[in-house]
């Protein structure tokens, strides 16, 4: 049984679950982390030193393979369980996937988290509009690379849904909730569109639906 730790809240817990699901694998979810507490244990430590979400156990007793960072997980999944489809098979397509799922963690994900933080997780009369401002003004010329991408295909690794999708799909959804003050689902047709395809995906559901937290 393949065994998922973490809040469905966290990004990085969602991007596991949607690869799980997209994969097919059955899989069991654990609350940890956030007001779930659980991450300073003895046991959890031994999966992720980090003591942050999610952490993955693949197997069972000595045999099971324990992975944390959550696009590792991403493409742990898609690599056993979907090889050649959600994890392309050429070196050159491969590649150009891994680049935008780093992307997406150095870039994109710093850019728009103070956004997220202040407007989701702060106290109305705690937040700081300066550092809305920036979050917004940052994640603009990235949106803009996105879309740029996705104008060539449907997908990140072209015509073919892939394990690109998944961690990029994710941050999108954590954009999009947050209020339009910057115009991206207008200003950027593509990727609109492309997150469109990804909501309506059968195993989407449980992450994409989901309201932010």
């Amino acid at each position: 049984m393949l065994k998922i730790w973490g809040r469905i809240s966290s990004i990085n817990v969602r991007k596991a679950v949607w690869a799980a699901q997209e994969v097919g694998v059955p899989f069991e979810r654990i609350d940890a982390g956030g007001t779930y507490g659980g991450t300073r244990s003895a046991e959890y430590l031994a999966l992720n030193p980090n003591a942050l979400v999610p952490a993955m156990a693949d197997g069972e007793g000595a045999m099971a393979l324990q992975l944390f960072e959550s696009n590792v997980i991403v493409r742990y999944l898609c690599a056993r369980y979907s090889p050649g489809v959600l994890y392309p098979a050429g070196l050159a397509q491969r590649f150009g996937a891994e680049r935008w799922m780093d992307w997406q963690q150095t870039a994109m994900n710093p850019a728009g988290r103070d956004a997220f933080i202040q407007q989701i997780r702060t106290p109305a009369a705690q937040r700081d509009p300066g550092k809305v401002a920036a979050s917004v003004a940052a994640m603009q010329p990235l949106l803009q690379m996105l879309d740029q991408q996705l104008a060539q295909g449907p997908y990140l690794q072209g015509a073919q849904f892939g394990m690109a999708d998944i961690p990029l799909g994710c941050e999108l959804h954590r954009w999009w909730g947050l209020p339009d003050q910057d115009g991206s689902r207008s200003r950027y047709p593509h990727v609109a569109r492309w997150f469109a395809a990804l909501q309506a995906r059968p195993a989407a559901q449980g992450v994409l639906d989901l309201a932010l937290s």
